[in-house]
């Protein structure tokens, strides 16, 4: 499919994005950061298989953090008790693990920065000039953070985050809640709007919240893959849109 083939978002009600993939490249923070810190868990508990990239896109990509660590330690028959968001980073609980984790994400986020993807940022460009509502709908804590750094927050008026989902009950991509949710505060249906995202469970998430078109970005998930879940369409960057 051709630029110029493509449909025109700025048609929609709204179009909604993920973060991590999809605006910024964090997951390559993300992906360094789960790497680094299961690796070094699996070393020191003794856990067999080694962790891999495929854990990866498989247990954590587009989930909220503790539901990340206790899909990914369940593939290793490991279950551990789940403790408190308050859990210090050295904890042997899911949250102690999710909180190591964030800690070496933090510490490069803050030590080297981000920046948007150029294709993405034009993306949003196109959209605002065209009084087209946009959102972002992310399962991460730290997105508000993200979007700072990058000099993306006065843009998105409304961040569906890991924290509104917590507050408010709502379980992790693939369910359809956090982007249902994130329409409703947009105040657009989503039966009319537009969902963008890179991750597996984001894509499973937006088809089954009822989005009109679910964008998928194949930033190594695989196009095939993001298509069998139900991305309506997959480009390799967000520029082909503008």
């Amino acid at each position: 499919m051709t630029s110029a083939e493509l449909p025109d978002l700025t048609t929609y009600d709204g179009v909604l994005f993920d973060l991590d993939g999809v605006l910024t490249p964090t997951a390559d923070v993300h992906m360094h950061a789960w790497q680094t810190m299961f690796t070094e868990l699996f070393s020191a508990w003794g856990i067999t298989p080694a962790y891999t990239a495929d854990d990866y896109f498989r247990h954590l990509d587009g989930k909220k953090r503790y539901d990340g660590v206790a899909s990914l330690l369940r593939s290793r028959d490991v279950e551990v008790p789940w403790g408190d968001p308050s859990d210090d980073p050295s904890a042997d609980t899911i949250c102690g693990i999710g909180n190591r984790k964030n800690a070496v994400f933090e510490r490069v986020l803050r030590s080297e920065g981000i920046a948007p993807y150029p294709g993405s940022l034009a993306l949003v460009d196109k959209l605002q000039a065209a009084g087209t509502p946009i959102a972002v709908v992310s399962s991460s804590k730290n997105a508000r953070e993200v979007l700072a750094v990058a000099g993306l927050l006065e843009r998105f008026p409304v961040v569906m985050d890991g924290v509104v989902a917590e507050e408010r009950h709502l379980p992790s991509k693939p369910a359809p809640d956090v982007f249902a949710e994130g329409a409703r505060m947009l105040g657009v249906d989503p039966a009319r709007s537009v969902a963008i995202e890179d991750a597996h469970s984001g894509v499973e998430s937006a088809v089954a919240a009822g989005y009109a078109l679910v964008v998928g970005v194949d930033r190594g998930a695989g196009a095939d893959a993001l298509r069998a879940l139900g991305a309506h369409v997959v480009v390799d960057d967000l520029d082909a849109f503008v």
